[in-house]
């Protein structure tokens, strides 16, 4: 094993010791000595959080060799592109239209595009000031500490497994689009099983193989890839767009809103799925060239495109065909089909599947970036977090993921997979910018204790009346429970503001706005969960039990071990250099033994 927490430097092996190299599974009674000593291992991760150096420099240091930098503003910006469109507004736009809310599915996606323009400038103050392949995990660690993270970590992971099996479950949809047949007639109906669990889909088994290989083999090659579907992409789009408005019919805008102003914003709960791309361009920030000037251009850029072109598209299809009639498999092409333009539906298929290459690709990317970060910790197996020296690239990673991914998209109808990711997608997002607002206003040594305390509070108040907005959404039509949240939303996030003065500044590129704008995001983001069905929840408890059961039994220990052993390594380095300073005469005996 090498000097690096564990990842070996050369080949790829499946031993023991490459997946719980740490002292606490060296023997069963190490193990034993560990998990009694659990209660006071947890008390250490959550109360400690780690360094921005420590991201940047020692986590990287664990992945045997470094990720190249090849990326610029203009692959983030198209990667952005790529890993958005395609997703929502191909898969659920017809879903939600038809049996949520109606035309004003356009009202849904501004809602949900603001709240992903608020996480935006979240993730990219982050991704600025921590340029690593860990994005959010990586910023929570800093801010919220170990155990937050690894929560956020499992669910980040679960985001990505579950939006690529939505993506290529979706695939197959378009691709019998294309062939003039019905989507099932690609899939393996298995009938005495549960409908949501027994149409088999093979294809997007194949989809995934060809996804993983172009993962691996180049970044670079990805971005060229991605940047030449993307135009292509945005053609058939603007090609929708135009054709689609001639056979207009302004009476399918009425009624406007069906299903009133509840159906709105619950179809923005799961509408929210096709924002969720760019989080994976924010762990690309570690091949990036110039993070302070690349990561901004290329992540708000990308939303800006991604929230036009998704209300024109919208507004498109609904004046073409009334929602009642809209098809939930493959709306665009149907809808040009019910029009007279039957031979546009390929060109729609085609663009779609295109658009679903490119978000299963840039997918692909982003979830292997991902797991190599938290793998750097150790609190998932070190030998994920191994990047291949040829390639550049986490390829443990990448292959583990999207095989992952294959066994879920085999399976599992999109309904369910849709809505459950909405969850892990707000849950993180709120972590994220709760984070920034403890990034802003804390700083170890030097934030006083009366003004931690003031923090704690206005973050209380700002999450708790949050939470009671949404409840009260959730279970009344009244108005009274807003006319008390409301306004302890805004005593906390102005306490915050007037009272709290900010511990540190961004060296290169901040959220405007602050706290005003990370608190509405964390609002939103809570207020959107509040529209996503009981079912999703449960689902959702479960995924965090299991998490809590394997950081209980694993994680935890194997953390704690590469912690501890990183902390004893750095002070023996300290010590060794202080020695060499008093060789040299720089430094006296006494400070040392004093130190």
């Amino acid at each position: 094993m090498g000097g690096d927490g564990g990842v070996r430097r050369r080949g790829c092996t499946f031993r023991r010791k490459d997946f719980f190299p740490e002292e606490s599974f060296r023997s069963w009674g190490n193990y034993a000595r560990s998990v009694m000593e659990t209660p006071w291992r947890l008390k250490d991760r959550i109360l400690t959080r780690s360094e921005d150096q420590t991201e940047l420099v020692e986590m990287k240091a664990r992945s045997s060799h470094e990720m190249k930098k090849t990326l610029t503003w203009w692959d983030l910006m198209w990667f952005g592109v790529g890993a958005v469109i395609g997703s929502g507004i191909f898969v659920l736009t017809g879903l939600e239209a038809n049996k949520v809310v109606g035309p004003a599915v356009v009202l849904s996606y501004v809602v949900s595009g603001v709240s992903a323009l608020f996480s935006v400038f979240c993730y990219t103050e982050f991704a600025v000031e921590i340029p690593v392949a860990g994005g959010s995990f990586a910023y929570l660690r800093v801010e919220l500490g170990d155990f937050v993270a690894f929560i956020a970590a499992g669910n980040i992971l679960l985001e990505y497994v579950i939006g690529g099996a939505a993506v290529a479950r979706s695939w197959t949809s378009y691709f019998a689009t294309l062939c003039g047949k019905h989507p099932d007639d690609f899939r393996i109906i298995v009938h005495n099983m549960n409908p949501d669990y027994g149409h088999l889909d093979p294809i997007s088994i194949g989809v995934l193989i060809a996804i993983t290989i172009l993962a691996v083999y180049s970044t670079k090659g990805s971005s060229i890839f991605n940047f030449i579907a993307s135009i292509f992409h945005l053609l058939v789009i603007a090609f929708i767009i135009i054709a689609g408005l001639t056979k207009a019919n302004t009476d399918n805008y009425t009624p406007f809103a069906p299903f009133g102003v509840r159906g709105v914003f619950k179809a923005s709960a799961v509408l929210f799925f096709a924002y969720v791309g760019f989080d994976a361009v924010s762990t690309m920030a570690e091949e990036t060239k110039n993070p302070a000037r690349d990561i901004p251009i290329g992540l708000v850029g990308s939303m800006v495109i991604t929230t036009l072109a998704y209300c024109l598209l919208a507004v498109t299809l609904c004046l073409m065909q009334n929602y009642k009639d809209i098809d939930k498999d493959a709306p665009y092409s149907v809808a040009f089909s019910a029009v007279g333009m039957d031979w546009a539906k390929y060109i729609v298929a085609f663009g779609a599947l295109k658009g679903m290459t490119t978000v299963l690709l840039v997918n692909a990317v982003g979830q292997a970036r991902y797991l190599t970060h938290i793998a750097r910790t150790h609190m998932m197996p070190p030998w994920f977090a191994l990047v291949d020296e040829r390639t550049g690239t986490p390829m443990n990673a990448t292959i583990s993921m999207l095989a992952a991914t294959a066994m879920i998209a085999f399976f599992t109808d999109l309904q369910i997979l849709s809505n459950l990711l909405s969850i892990s997608t707000l849950f993180i997002f709120m972590l994220v910018a709760v984070a920034l607002l403890v990034r802003r206003y804390y700083s170890t040594g030097e934030t006083t204790k009366e003004n931690q305390v003031k923090l704690i509070v206005c973050l209380v108040l700002i999450v708790g009346s949050s939470c009671g907005i949404s409840a009260y959404w959730a279970i009344s039509d009244g108005w009274v429970g807003y006319a008390v949240s409301v306004p302890l939303w805004i005593l906390g996030t102005g306490g915050l503001w007037l009272f709290v003065p900010q511990a540190k500044q961004p060296k290169l590129w901040g959220v405007p706005l602050v706290p005003w704008l990370p608190s509405l995001s964390i609002a939103i983001n809570i207020f959107l969960l509040g529209s996503i069905d009981k079912e999703s929840f449960i689902r959702f408890g479960i995924w965090t039990g299991i998490l809590l059961v394997y950081y209980a039994l694993l994680g935890l220990h194997a953390s704690y071990d590469t912690a501890k052993g990183f902390e004893t390594q750095k002070s023996s380095v300290d010590v060794d250099k202080k020695l060499n300073k008093v060789e040299k005469g720089e430094l006296s005996l006494t400070a040392v033994s004093n130190d």
